[in-house]
């Protein structure tokens, strides 16, 4: 389908749901413009079963011992780490090149870690067409910013502002927009009382809990805090999490296991609560619902959460105290209201026209290695919507 005007990579990765999410949404929207596109896994990349045993610790370790991760993200704020990390990652680059057909007209990554390869590759001159970062994080770490990217594309301007102190230059960090499948929109009242009777979930104020694809954090604390404060009854998706699910429904709360249908389910609540500040966030804003962050999952999670309430998008509630004031407001009162509308134009913003833009056919390669990487074709189709303003402001 589509191809006619060349064909993007796109390089995610199996680690939870959100990258791949992100990038499926990113394929459909680059091949409606008629780019041919290809998906591969970074962890695939890496010799051996390294990339199914990382995955597998790194979701072992968000369940059972979060410390730890708290910790190794810390060492990944430290600028030495990212060259320790692109010397692990050397096995990689060979099998990352391979992929690159004389055809392809540029490269996206939505991993930090495949970002942490193409940027070499492109100051060296081994990668000869634009190299395009994704952050798939609404908070930009300095894994994310890599030197000889072209252009690294943050959902916020907040995001892109994060991208420019930690080094990436004023023309390559571009706040772009989210990305989000079209199914999520605010319902009706008819079709969300037609959600509810999908799910077969009760009447009255639905609190939706979402902890990610994999379930973790303190989901079950946070159902039971949702259901103290009296505002709404939890609704709570576990994910692949098996043992979650149980527990909850041995305890009585509604909890669903991996949902197929999720802009569906989304219809049938009245408020988000999550814990990761990623694509389930995105998605709950463009159902139109307010969204809270509560009891974050340390690293990406707390700064995602600090960054989400910055924007204006999201609030962070930070202690059980604080939580029914704050549903009463994101439900009752101005501040739900306000964060629809902080979140309305990173929503309608679309970063597959900038990948597009920068993606374009340029005539001869020759004058492509000259326009690139100092985003003369983007700057010429400057400037995506809400690109460098604070919504609130």
């Amino acid at each position: 389908m589509g191809g006619g005007l060349g064909r993007v990579v796109i390089v995610s990765a199996g680690v939870g749901a959100g990258h791949d999410g992100y990038t499926r949404e990113l394929a459909r929207r680059l091949r409606g413009r008629g780019y041919a596109v290809d998906q591969y896994d970074f962890m695939d990349l890496l010799p051996g079963p390294t990339g199914t045993n990382a995955v597998q610790l790194y979701n072992r370790t968000l369940n059972h011992a979060p410390w730890i991760y708290a910790g190794l993200f810390h060492l990944g704020t430290w600028s030495v780490t990212a060259a320790v990390t692109r010397a692990l990652l050397a096995p990689a680059r060979h099998r990352l090149r391979a992929l690159l057909t004389p055809d392809v007209r540029a490269v996206v990554s939505t991993y930090s870690l495949a970002s942490q390869l193409l940027g070499p590759l492109r100051r060296s001159g081994r990668l000869r067409v634009p190299a395009i970062t994704y952050v798939t994080d609404f908070a930009v770490h300095r894994h994310w910013v890599v030197p000889g990217v072209d252009a690294l594309l943050a959902p916020h301007p907040v995001g892109a502002m994060q991208a420019r102190v930690l080094g990436a230059t004023a023309n390559s960090a571009i706040a772009a927009g989210a990305l989000v499948a079209p199914g999520f929109h605010p319902p009706t009242p008819a079709e969300r009382e037609q959600a509810r009777r999908a799910f077969g979930l009760p009447s009255g104020r639905l609190a939706l809990v979402a902890a990610g694809s994999w379930g973790v954090g303190r989901v079950a604390a946070t159902a039971a805090d949702v259901a103290t404060s009296g505002v709404a009854t939890p609704v709570v998706v576990c994910g692949r999490n098996e043992r979650l699910r149980e527990r909850l429904e041995r305890a009585g709360v509604p909890a669903l296991g991996w949902v197929d249908d999720m802009p569906l389910l989304m219809k049938a609540v009245d408020v988000l609560v999550e814990n990761a500040g990623g694509l389930m966030a995105m998605e709950g804003m463009a159902t139109g619902l307010p969204v809270a962050t509560y009891r974050p999952i340390p690293g990406h999670g707390h700064i995602s959460a600090a960054t989400l309430e910055q924007a204006g998008v999201s609030t962070w509630i930070r202690r059980p105290s604080a939580l029914r004031p704050t549903l009463l407001r994101l439900l009752e009162g101005d501040l739900g209201g306000a964060q629809r509308s902080a979140a309305a134009p990173m929503l309608k913003a679309d970063p597959a026209d900038v990948v597009a833009r920068i993606a374009r056919p340029m005539g001869s390669d020759r004058r492509r290695e000259r326009a690139w990487p100092v985003l003369d074709a983007y700057r010429s189709g400057r400037a995506v919507a809400g690109e460098g303003r604070h919504p609130g402001r």
